[in-house]
């Protein structure tokens, strides 16, 4: 194994820092977009409720209480993103070693299509994560979309929805969350490893000929357009993850309740919200490497890619 730094590749060690690493890009970035997040998740709930981003927190500032309330679901946002930033890259760095040297995939293959171990690794790695955010988003979701919020933070949330409706209560979007959040990792990382290797395949020198920074720089750069594929293909599954928290009836099973949603929005509907999404995702991604990929540069493990 080679040991860049004093951290050995593929221990305990290297997957808890990896995991460390994937709390402080995911927390804090999701947490400074909780602005654009609250107006976003309002339109895909009442596309009328607001003409622009800037307008609807004039109209959030002046109605509600102040600044302050353009971060409403902050709390949630931070404590539910850091605990899904910790599975998600902790864990790809997990299974992408896993699916590549334990023969679950031939070495052949390995090699030959690196793309399966990438998807399978990400999927995997989300799936886990997303147990972990589901119930802060559930709290999220009903903060920033009902007028007056549903809670006033994240603990009466919590306790109020463990009251009321038991642990059913912060699973009820889990279906739609896996189908927002799962592809949306899954072309993430994808997209990611295969951006930032087609760079590196143009650039005139090899990576090991370049520095930290401009091996960062080329993680932000790759990073921002996974993004904006990221945005788009989740968005349908984020609008619905908006509804069914916020509509789902008691005793309705998933199917029923989406049904009945779509039915109401249509596929237009689907769709509400798009460029803000992609501003946000774009922004958050980008920035979610940069801080990742310099987290690991200085701790002496390699940059990602």
């Amino acid at each position: 194994m080679s040991k860049p730094g004093n951290i050995e590749l593929y221990t305990s060690k290297f997957y808890a820092t990896c995991t460390l690493g994937g709390i402080v890009a995911c927390g804090p970035t999701h947490s400074s977009v909780t602005p654009l997040d609250l107006v976003k998740c309002r339109l895909q709930v009442n596309p009328d409720l607001y003409t622009s981003n800037l307008q609807g927190w004039k109209q959030i500032i002046k109605t509600e209480g102040g600044v302050s309330k353009i971060f409403t679901g902050v709390g949630a946002t931070f404590i539910g993103y850091s605990l899904q930033g910790a599975g998600k890259y902790g864990g790809y760095e997990f299974f992408k070693h896993y699916y590549s040297h334990t023969g679950l995939f031939s070495q052949e293959t390995v090699n030959k299509h690196k793309t399966l171990v990438y998807l399978a690794a990400s999927a995997t790695a989300e799936f886990i994560a997303d147990i972990f955010l589901c119930p802060f988003e559930a709290i999220k979701v009903r903060q920033q979309t009902t007028l007056p919020p549903a809670y006033k933070n994240v603990f009466e949330g919590l306790s109020k929805v463990y009251a009321n409706e038991g642990l059913t209560g912060f699973y009820k979007g889990i279906t739609p969350l896996w189908c927002r959040q799962i592809p949306y990792t899954m072309c993430k990382f994808t997209s990611f490893e295969k951006i930032v290797e087609g760079i590196y395949h143009r650039l005139p020198v090899k990576k090991s000929e370049m520095n930290a920074l401009q091996q960062i720089s080329v993680s932000f750069a790759g990073g921002y357009l996974a993004g904006i594929l990221c945005a788009i293909v989740s968005h349908p599954a984020d609008v619905m993850v908006s509804k069914v928290n916020v509509d789902r009836k008691p005793n309705e099973s998933m199917g029923a309740a989406t049904s009945r949603i779509y039915k109401q929005i249509g596929f237009n509907g689907l769709w509400n919200g798009l460029p803000l999404r992609i501003v946000m995702i774009g922004t958050l991604t980008s920035f979610q490497w940069l801080i990742y990929d310099s987290f690991k540069a200085y701790v002496g493990l390699p940059t990602s890619g």
